[in-house]
């Protein structure tokens, strides 16, 4: 399994006009988590870019289990829990303090330059071989 930790600071923009976090904020954070595990491996995605593949994403859910506001501090969890082959599942929390307000997942395909399905590159299989 591969972990990652991500703080984030809620902006005043991000609130509606009720003072919440608006819902779709949340996929913003899943993409930081996302973008942050990769790179904690040594796996940018920029390198995943440039060496010609491409994670769109296939299905994103989230479900809430408590408001975030204005300044609240949150930190992102981000796991991918089984080896990733052409399909990549990655699973998230967010948690304000010890109060786990939201959980969420996003399903990747590896495509190539064209979008046709791809197994993942040679190298993005030997760095998280270490993980699983």
């Amino acid at each position: 399994m591969i972990e990652s930790t991500t703080e984030i600071r809620v902006r005043y923009a991000e609130t509606d006009k009720m003072s919440i976090v608006y819902h779709g904020n949340y996929f913003a954070w899943f993409e930081v988590g996302r973008v942050c595990l990769l790179d904690e491996v040594g796996l940018p995605y920029r390198e995943i870019e440039a060496s010609g593949y491409r994670l769109p994403v296939l299905e994103a859910t989230a479900r809430f289990h408590r408001p975030a506001s204005f300044d609240d501090r949150l930190t992102i969890k981000t796991y991918i829990r089984e080896k990733p082959l052409v399909r990549m599942n990655i699973d998230y929390e967010v948690w304000n303090g010890k109060t786990l307000i939201c959980t969420g997942a996003t399903r990747h395909a590896f495509v190539n330059k064209n979008g046709a399905p791809a197994r993942p590159p040679a190298d993005f299989t030997k760095r998280i071989e270490v993980f699983f």
